[in-house]
């Protein structure tokens, strides 16, 4: 037995807008299964259901453009980061004497 271990593997990192999508698309189920079990009508709770979906749907397409944009910026920061290393400034305008 070799007292060498290899090293493991990283884990990818987690999804968490999946994980706020599937606990709000639970609470859209959830809501109106209590307001009715308290007495509200099937219509209250389907307009709230509704209006929870709506929500979700809505938050779900900016968490995911964030994600977006944000893996974007990650990707030009490094552009410009080794654009910076690279030697002459060109785009700078210096004074001339």
């Amino acid at each position: 037995m070799s007292g060498r271990r290899s090293a493991p593997e990283p884990h990818p990192a987690p999804d968490t807008v999946s994980d706020v999508i599937r606990w709000a698309a639970f609470s859209c189920v959830l809501v109106p299964v209590v307001l009715v079990w308290y007495g509200t009508s099937l219509a209250g709770a389907a307009g709230a259901a509704l209006g929870l979906a709506a929500v979700t749907a809505v938050c779900r397409l900016l968490l995911r453009r964030s994600e977006q944009c944000a893996g974007r910026g990650a990707e030009r920061g490094a552009a410009h980061r080794a654009e910076q290393r690279g030697g002459r400034h060109t785009r700078r305008r210096t004074p001339v004497d």
